[in-house]
């Protein structure tokens, strides 16, 4: 085991659904299924690092005292649109009327999301997460949301993610929780509906800039995963690691989170220059 503990943000995807969805369907297709969802959940998850599979679930974490909130619940959002559509995908494409097949809707997507003390330790040569905040994160998958609130697909946040991320919960919109646990007593969660992001991710549109309009564009490619190049590409904290003559970048947003309406003051010395994000 590590000799002194340190601080991750912990977050298990699961595969909401699943045990009833197996329940008469046929088993190598529902596999084949399950196999194809988490393939898609673990590729959208970055920035944060796989840890293993846990049958329908991810489990996945991001060591550091802090956390960028607006990364955080973009990856946890943008992994749930990731997975809609490719539930979407595989039924439209499929032309197999078995169970497991027809009845790909009834499988949802549900998160739960800690920040806390950790540490590590070596089991048959593979390293393990260890400690009361993991085992805490999955206890919290066994909950009540769907009971009390109505909600099937969400992202749990604990108030310690919160105050770790520096989230606004309530500016956000975020859903005050209570729920119960073994292992720490009765504690505060902040919830996300998904369905809702699903939906307005549907029903808005996007904004672009035409190509006359643009003041300049680049294109390049590399073998780094998409969310990390946007993380770099956005995060405030990066971006003067790669952007020659920043100094540092003033954020103003209106509910505290990164996105359309966010606008940055870029600082050159004396001068700086303002951008207004138009669309995420």
């Amino acid at each position: 085991m590590t000799d002194s503990p340190e601080r991750a943000c912990l977050a298990i995807a699961d595969v909401s659904g699943y045990t009833s969805y197996l329940a008469g369907v046929e088993l190598d297709h529902a596999q084949d299924i399950l196999s194809d969802l988490t393939v898609t959940v673990v590729e959208a998850m970055a920035p944060l690092q796989l840890l293993k599979l846990e049958g329908d679930a991810v489990f996945a974490y991001l060591p550091g005292d802090r956390v960028d909130g607006s990364i955080l619940q973009d990856a946890m959002e943008s992994t749930y649109v990731a997975f809609r559509r490719r539930l979407r995908d595989i039924k439209q494409a499929s032309t197999c009327d078995c169970d497991a097949c027809v009845r790909i809707p009834d499988l949802d997507l549900k998160f739960v999301i800690h920040h806390g003390a950790i540490g590590r330790q070596q089991l048959m040569g593979l390293d393990e997460l260890v400690g009361p905040e993991v085992i805490l994160v999955h206890r919290l998958l066994k909950n009540q949301v769907v009971e009390d609130t109505g909600i099937n697909a969400y992202a749990m946040y604990t108030q310690a993610l919160v105050e770790a991320a520096s989230i606004d919960p309530v500016a956000q919109g975020l859903r005050e929780h209570r729920e119960h646990t073994d292992v720490a007593g009765d504690i505060t969660v902040w919830i996300t509906d998904l369905e809702a992001v699903w939906q307005r991710l549907l029903a808005q549109p996007r904004r672009s800039i035409p190509p006359e309009r643009q003041a300049r564009s680049w294109v390049l490619e590399t073998t780094a995963p998409p969310q990390l190049v946007f993380e770099v590409l956005t995060s405030p904290l990066q971006r003067p690691a790669w952007d020659a003559g920043i100094d540092s970048i003033k954020e103003e947003s209106p509910n505290g989170r990164r996105g359309p309406s966010t606008v940055n003051h870029c600082m050159h010395g004396k001068d700086a220059i303002v951008e207004e994000i138009l669309d995420w």
